[in-house]
């Protein structure tokens, strides 16, 4: 087909289609590589993706990525068809693998707007010599080898007839799903698919390369098309179901005049023997009135077709049926952020709007104007719930690809370990799954290397199953995500952590391992260039990797805790919030100066006697809270305010929880509870223990916001 037609919009979804299909070849290969060989319904998926794949890539004009498709669908074509025996699956599997990161690598230069310009041909040999040592075993069993799965270009689907005693004519219908996205894609896809076994081709509407339009007429209509092939109905089918957007296909065989009269069914003449003369001939009149309106086009009623040599012109009508309404859209993250960055800015002027100093001129009657603002904080709070609703996405892609990680580690160092999937379904904010993709593969690769026995002996030996155990999971918990990671390794060692943190100075020579607890040594291993490996591998022992696991962690406002039992294992927790975007916050003011602390971690209000507060020598400082002693931080000193001399019990005390520790703070005043738009620190000003971010109030002013798991560190240190 010698049609122009723009590319504009059909990478994103070249993307999305294919990066879909890669992780659904991944998934496959990840749940039968420790089979003998890939069953029958698995080879057909691969061979489906690689189709599609290679299909829309030639589309596309990416010709690295089309060949190497091409050559892994070759290898699925013969295990299809031939059924051979004793085929290496541990190689097949690494060369499944080796194609997706070849091809999604590819993807990723198209996604910065490059060019993908790698070169597969080391690759493809690969594949070509595993694929002959296939061929070889299917003769040396005897068997016939198939005919080559051969590859035709996408620059030519129309083919002259040339009709034989073997051929097949069929008329073929596909419906595809009513929230299918460029259908005339897809549909351009299932001709592209067909041109492999067509000697003729005709199809309905012609332009789905050139006309974004005609997809809507595909969707009402479905997408025609007429063929002769010496091919099987089912092989046909096979063929053009490549694609999940399929609802249904139609595909009927034909005679080769009904071929020839196009798609419009040729009607037989039916004879009247009962009606009179008169009749009939009334009847014939009505008949031809009714033609000659119906010929009249309407505005609207008609689409004409470009015509094609050796074609007619075909009249698409539209359907006068209602479209099917739409269950489902994609959206495009960028908008999501901006929609969610604008609820935040609704927030705030909704703030300033209800705390005007001009409402608080005495004698105002502001029932009607109460009435109008307590609708709208409901409105605007159940706005930002399905915002918030729009943006939670499942854990589930994301534990899946530790699933390769695992499988690509071990092999690696040569240890056989399995993975456990806990709570893969629990929904968490699009923008959190960003930030832990890659501090969640260094808690995996960590737990494959340091906590997994080095041989399946010593864990016999120690009692435990010779294959190695890794769990994720993941739970909500208090208005947080605890994403953990546990192996049943060999666990930790304190007293080696202890000596080597000392060796690096991050240890005084005076302090003793009895003056720390187990969770406090093994916190050292986050520190950066810090590694008990002893030796560097490829996977690990260069003490990186760690450290920038709690950074990021602590980036959206997390924390990673870390515990071990010696000859048990070890576990990984990172404790994240929901959202990065709206909390529940309380506002205090304290010195002129104004903080907000999360309400989830604001536990008591109370005051206190002097008598009631506890200095010790240090100057550490304890109230009494029930019997029980709680440390105190006091703001001022901690951010250096400028406060004025005051008793030491003067002022609110307000009581934070966070992870079963308590923390005390003063306030001068408590200003209310309201939604906290959270907004980061600006990048160029250091960061401060005990500050997570900023925001805006509804008078315009600054508060800092509160991170009480910092000020308890803070407190302790």
């Amino acid at each position: 087909m010698a049609e122009e037609f723009s590319t504009d919009g059909m990478v994103d979804m070249y993307l999305f289609e294919n990066g879909q299909l890669l992780e659904q070849l991944e998934a496959i290969t990840l749940e039968q590589k420790d089979s003998d060989g890939f069953d029958e319904v698995a080879i057909n998926e691969f061979f489906r993706a690689m189709h599609t794949i290679k299909g829309s890539s030639g589309i596309m004009m990416y010709d690295n990525i089309t060949k190497l498709a091409h050559k892994l669908e070759d290898v699925f074509y013969y295990l299809r068809e031939a059924h051979p025996d004793n085929v290496p699956h541990l190689e097949l599997v690494e060369h499944i693998f080796q194609v997706s990161d070849f091809i999604s690598a590819e993807f990723d230069k198209i996604r910065e707007g490059n060019d993908p310009d790698g070169d597969s041909t080391e690759l493809v040999a690969q594949i070509d010599e595993f694929l002959e040592r296939i061929k070889n075993g299917i003769t040396d069993s005897g068997k016939e080898i198939p005919k080559e799965n051969e590859h035709v270009e996408p620059n030519q689907f129309y083919i002259a007839p040339v009709s034989s005693s073997e051929s097949h004519f069929y008329r073929i219908v596909i419906h595809y799903k009513s929230d299918t996205m460029m259908a005339n894609l897809r549909a351009y896809s299932a001709v592209y698919a067909l041109g492999e076994v067509a000697e003729d081709l005709q199809y309905v509407p012609e332009d789905i390369a050139s006309n974004e339009k005609s997809a809507d007429i595909i969707l009402c209509d479905g997408f025609k098309m007429l063929l002769q092939t010496q091919a099987s109905m089912d092989e046909v089918r096979n063929l053009v179901d490549n694609s999940s957007e399929v609802d249904t296909i139609d595909i009927s065989e034909c005679s080769i005049e009904e071929f020839m009269s196009g798609f419009e069914p040729a009607s037989s003449p039916v004879i009247d023997l009962e009606s009179d003369v008169d009749t009939i001939k009334q009847r014939e009149i009505e008949k031809e009135e009714k033609k000659q309106k119906k010929d009249e086009p309407v505005p609207g009623d008609y689409v004409i077709q470009p015509k094609q040599p050796g074609k007619p012109k075909v009249l698409a009508k539209h359907n006068e049926k209602k479209d099917k309404q739409q269950s489902f859209i994609s959206v495009s993250i960028s908008k999501m952020d901006s929609l969610m960055d604008l609820i935040g800015e609704i927030v705030i002027a909704e703030s300033v709007v209800l705390q005007n100093p001009d409402l608080q001129v005495p004698g105002l009657n502001l029932s009607n104007f109460n009435k109008a603002a307590r609708q709208l904080t409901k409105f605007t709070s159940e706005l930002q719930d399905v915002i918030m609703s729009m943006r939670m996405m499942p854990l589930t892609n994301t534990f899946q690809k530790m699933n390769r990680i695992i499988f690509d580690t071990s092999r690696k160092l040569g240890k056989n370990i399995a993975l456990d999937i806990v709570g893969e379904n629990t929904e968490v904010d699009k923008s959190i799954i960003e930030h832990i993709s890659d501090p969640l593969m260094h808690l995996v690769r960590n737990s494959v290397d340091h906590g997994i026995e080095d041989s399946a002996d010593d864990r016999v030996k120690a009692g435990k199953p010779a294959q190695g155990k890794v769990t994720l999971e993941a739970k909500n918990e208090g208005g947080k995500v605890f994403i953990i990671v546990r192996d049943d390794g060999k666990g930790m060692d304190p007293k080696k952590i202890f000596n080597k943190a000392q060796e690096n100075g991050l240890i005084g020579d005076k302090m003793a391992l009895s003056d720390f607890t187990n969770k406090e040594i093994y916190q050292y291993i986050t520190y950066p260039g810090f590694s008990t490996k002893e030796t560097v591998t490829e996977v690990s022992g260069r003490g990186v990797g760690m450290d920038v696991v709690v950074k990021n962690i602590q980036q959206i406002g997390g924390r990673l805790d870390i515990d071990s039992v010696e000859g048990e294992g070890s576990v990984f927790t990172m404790k994240i919030p929901l959202t990065l975007a709206i909390i529940e916050g309380i506002v205090l003011e304290l010195a002129s100066s104004t903080f907000v602390v999360e309400s989830n971690s604001v536990k008591e209000f109370f005051s206190a006697d002097d008598a009631e507060i506890i200095t010790e020598p240090n100057g550490e400082e304890y109230v009494v809270i029930r019997d029980e002693y709680c440390p105190i931080v006091r703001l001022e000193q901690q951010y250096h305010l400028d406060i004025e001399s005051r008793k030491k019990s003067q002022g609110i005390i307000i009581v934070l929880e966070h992870e079963s520790q308590k923390v005390c703070i003063f306030a001068d005043r408590l200003m209310g509870q309201q939604e906290i738009v959270v907004k980061p620190i600006p990048t160029y000003i250091k960061k401060v223990d005990g500050i997570s971010g900023c925001t805006q109030l509804g008078d315009g002013s600054l508060a800092l916001i509160l991170d009480v798991g910092g000020l308890i560190q803070a407190e302790r240190s």
